[in-house]
Formats: structure tokens, C-alpha cells, sequence
């Protein structure tokens, strides 16, 4: 039973729990308590910055050449692996002219191979008479022992230069009939590079984050397909004005906030941008996720990164578990210990994240205080934790 002078110093207790209904039901409590004594640290200063969450390889593909759409591998989040087939342009034209090219190659190696033939003809019988088929090879014989030699020693033939022309002749009907070859070869190698250019291919293993064209669809040169991600490895893509960018260092561990139950994650500086926006006077920064949450649609999702700034002072605040602050909309609040001992609600003033699991207090407390650090009722209302990999994470309910 309460005698009347504990119920009297119960009254103001019970008037907040009325007042912050559902706040912090069963506040008197004992089971489940934590005490935390209110410790001071040195904080630096943290500006808050809205990012992106972008993939480490992302690219658009184009139309490379004129024609229909004739087939699309899968829709937006469908996952292929590297060198599957993605987007295909009508190529029945390409084809047919492929084929021409394949049978001028045809053409050309059999008359380069004739022209050798009469190459070797040449070089070995000497030159051919129109007679040649005619009195058993007579007509042939008579030309080689008497016509020849007598028009040679009257000085109206000279056999050698006309066998020198003939073979001259022959020599370059054969790299005729080659360079022919090499032509046709040329002719197909550029139609198989535009064929290539009517297949779009997965340059990577990911997926379609967004579909440009439909089956069917009349393309040009240059107008998008498809965009194509690698959702393994992840980063946020935030620009950081220009004052505040020589507090990041390359390999640097950052805090960020992503738009999933409000989780805390830890970032790595990858990436700084040699030179800053002109317009804008911002450097854009790549920061990669450490710990990936888990769920769909992380990429493109809003996130907020705490940048510290060096051109502040570091100072002295105090700071208390994030597991202790009691939500009620937008107005954080503690359970404080009174001096008589009971807690009492208190609303609190929250500065920036020291850490994943602490946060500053602005006004409301001071060094020395003591404050219940885990309670059902901020468990009910207010920071909720969830164990997920071995890291906690607070959940807002």
C-alpha cells in the first residue's frame, strides 16, 4: 500500500505520464533499468549533407546503328551475368550483305588461285599461241625452233622481253586476284563490327536498373537502350561545399543515415573530385558502404552523410546511448533521474551522432546526470534495437 506522502510525490510523476501518453508507460519500473551516468566528450562539428546511393559500375547503352528493336532480355532488377545478351537491333540487311562479301571472297580466291595456275604456265612452257590445240602441238613447235628465233636474228622480236612481259603480266593478275581477297576480307570485318553494334552485351554481371525502348521500337544512333548496374558494391555520391571538403581524407571512415528504418551505417572515403563545381562551389565525394543493409531498392535511395567540419573548434557536450532518447513525433526526450530517485521525463535538445551508438545533447542535461539507458518504454515508443549482423541498429516505431 502507498501511505499519503509517497502518493503525493507520486502525483507530478503520474500528471507527465498523462501528459506524454504512451511515451513512457510504466516509468517507475525497476526491471530492465540500465543507469548511465551523463559523460562529456570532445565533439567536432558535423554537417549534415544529402547524397544518392549510386553503384560502383553503372552504364547507359546506346543504339550504335539505325533499325527496330527486335528483343529485350528481361525488365527493370532482372540479373544477368557478363556477356549475356541484353538488346538486339534488327540486322536482316547486315546479314544479306554479309553474304555478298562472302561470296566476292569466293570469287577472289578462285581467281587468285587461276592466276597462279597461268602464273606457273608461263614461267615453265613459256608463251602460248592461239594454234595450241591444233597438228599435235606442231604449230607450237615450229614458233619455238624457227619463227622466234628467226624474227630474233632479224631483229623484229625479242623473245626474252616478251616472256619477261608475259610473266610480268601474270604476276600482277595474281596480286590483282589478291588484293581482291583482301578487300572482301576488309568488307566482312566491318559488317561483323556492325552486327556486333546491333547486340548490346552485359559488359559486367548485374542488372537492368531502367529500360529506355520496347520491342519494336524504331532506333537511332546514340539514343539510350537501357541502364545497366552492378549492385555488389555500393557507394553515396554526395557533393560537399567547397570550405568543408580538406576535413575528408581518402580511406576515411564517415557516418551516413540511410532512408531504411533509419539505419546507422559506417562509410569509406573512396573517391574526391579533383576540382570543384563552378557553379555550384561543391566537390562531389564517393563514399563506399562498409556494412550493405540488406533489402531491395538501395540504389538511388536518399541518404544523409555527416561530414566533419575542421573549421570549427572541437567542444565539450554531453553525450548519452541513443537507446535512451524517448520519441514522441519530433521531440526527443530522456528519462532522468531525480534527486530523490525517480525518473522524470525530460525533453532534450539533440545535437549531431558521436558515434553509431551515442548522441550529443544540446541543452536539457549536464555532466554528472544520470539517465535511464534502456527502458521498455523507449523500447515501445521511441529507439527500438535490433540485432542484425552483430550491429545495432535502431529502428523508429
Amino acid at each position: 500500500m502507498l501511505t499519503p506522502g509517497k502518493s503525493r510525490k507520486l502525483l507530478p510523476l503520474l500528471g507527465l505520464m498523462v501528459l506524454f501518453a504512451g511515451v513512457c508507460p510504466a516509468v517507475a519500473a525497476e526491471e530492465g533499468k540500465e543507469i548511465f551516468t551523463v559523460q562529456s566528450r570532445q565533439v567536432s562539428d558535423t554537417v549534415t549533407l544529402g547524397g544518392t546511393v549510386v553503384p560502383l559500375r553503372d552504364v547507359t547503352l546506346s543504339a550504335q546503328m539505325p533499325g527496330r528493336v527486335r528483343s529485350i532480355a528481361g525488365q527493370e532488377g532482372d540479373s544477368f551475368k557478363k556477356g549475356a545478351l541484353l538488346v538486339s537491333i534488327e540486322d536482316v540487311d547486315l546479314q544479306a550483305k554479309r553474304d555478298s562479301a562472302v561470296a566476292e571472297l569466293a570469287k577472289a580466291q578462285s581467281m587468285f588461285q587461276n592466276n597462279n595456275v597461268q602464273m606457273a604456265r608461263q614461267v615453265y612452257s613459256g608463251s602460248p599461241m592461239a594454234s595450241d590445240n591444233m597438228g599435235m602441238g606442231m604449230p607450237r613447235m615450229f614458233d619455238r625452233a624457227f619463227t622466234r628465233p628467226f624474227s630474233s636474228m632479224m631483229g623484229m622480236d625479242n623473245p626474252g622481253l616478251a616472256d619477261y612481259a608475259q610473266n610480268y603480266s601474270h604476276g600482277i593478275q595474281v596480286q590483282q586476284a589478291q588484293m581482291s581477297m583482301i578487300q572482301a576480307q576488309a568488307s566482312i570485318k566491318e559488317i561483323d563490327a556492325k552486327l556486333r553494334d546491333a547486340r548490346s552485351i552485359a559488359p559486367f554481371d548485374g542488372l537492368i536498373t531502367a529500360k529506355r525502348v520496347e520491342k519494336g521500337d524504331t532506333v537511332q544512333p546514340g539514343m539510350p537502350l537501357l541502364s545497366f548496374a552492378d549492385p555488389s558494391q555500393l557507394l553515396i555520391k554526395v557533393d560537399v561545399p567547397a570550405r568543408i571538403v580538406t576535413g575528408l581524407k581518402k580511406d576515411m571512415m564517415v557516418q551516413a543515415r540511410l532512408d531504411i528504418g533509419d539505419a546507422l551505417v559506417e562509410t569509406k572515403v573512396v573517391q574526391i573530385y579533383p576540382m570543384a563545381d563552378p557553379q555550384r562551389h561543391t566537390v562531389t565525394v564517393k563514399l563506399e558502404l562498409t556494412d550493405k543493409p540488406q533489402g531491395q531498392g538501395l540504389l538511388g535511395m536518399y541518404a544523409e552523410v555527416m561530414i566533419p567540419d575542421l573549421t570549427v573548434q572541437p567542444r565539450s557536450l554531453p553525450t548519452v546511448p541513443r537507446s535512451a532518447v524517448i520519441w514522441r513525433g519530433s521531440l526527443p526526450a530522456v528519462l532522468a533521474q531525480a534527486e530523490h530517485g525517480e525518473p522524470e521525463l525530460r525533453m532534450v535538445r539533440l545535437g549531431g551522432l558521436v558515434d553509431k551508438d551515442f548522441v550529443s545533447v544540446l541543452s536539457g542535461l549536464k555532466e554528472g546526470e544520470k539517465i535511464v539507458a534502456r527502458n521498455p518504454a523507449a523500447m515501445m515508443t521511441g529507439w527500438g534495437e535490433k540485432a542484425e549482423g552483430g550491429v545495432k541498429q535502431h529502428t523508429t516505431f
